[in-house]
């Protein structure tokens, strides 16, 4: 069954990555599910599209999914639309859209947002908040590019990296 949690926490001790993906609406590529393959978590940023998206996701790790704008059908509804994780006692937010930042998760209580929405991959350092879109990993949407990211966690580290699919 795919977690759906509200909070989550998860004690890393040894290095990983938590594979990061959004705007699937409904697809799942083969170029996706390599990227995220080896990944000891997913995170979901919303516009999901379908569960089988969840489910083929979760044949890969455990998979923590937040509600985009277009999850609007029955099950997208025990989905929360944010989800406050916590990775080595460091804080992080993941939401669909940035614009429904909520001014209480500010650096120092957050140090990392997840969203997607937009469909533009981004890895930012603003203000002691590192921020990330992986982009969209689902249908082409104008000329932006097809892409996930991945997050590397080496005890109170955090980086990210962009990986264009097609």
């Amino acid at each position: 069954m795919v977690t759906h949690p509200s909070s989550f926490c998860l004690d890393l001790s040894t290095p990983c990555s938590i594979g990061i993906i959004s705007d699937t609406h409904g697809l799942v590529r083969p170029e996706a599910i390599s990227a995220l393959h080896g990944s000891s978590a997913i995170i979901h940023a919303g516009d999901i599209g379908d569960e089988a998206v969840l489910r083929a996701l979760e044949q890969i790790a455990p998979v923590y999914a937040v509600r985009g704008n277009n999850d609007v059908a029955e099950w997208a509804r025990a989905i929360p639309a944010s989800i406050l994780l916590t990775l080595n006692n460091l804080p992080m937010l993941v939401l669909h859209d940035l614009h429904d930042l909520d001014r209480r998760f500010s650096a120092p209580s957050v140090r990392t947002v997840i969203t997607g929405h937009s469909h533009r991959p981004l890895i930012e350092k603003r203000g002691g908040v590192l921020y990330i879109n992986p982009g969209s990993a689902g249908p082409r949407r104008f000329s932006l590019p097809i892409s996930v990211a991945i997050l590397h966690v080496a005890a109170a580290q955090l980086s990210a990296t962009i990986h264009e699919l097609l």
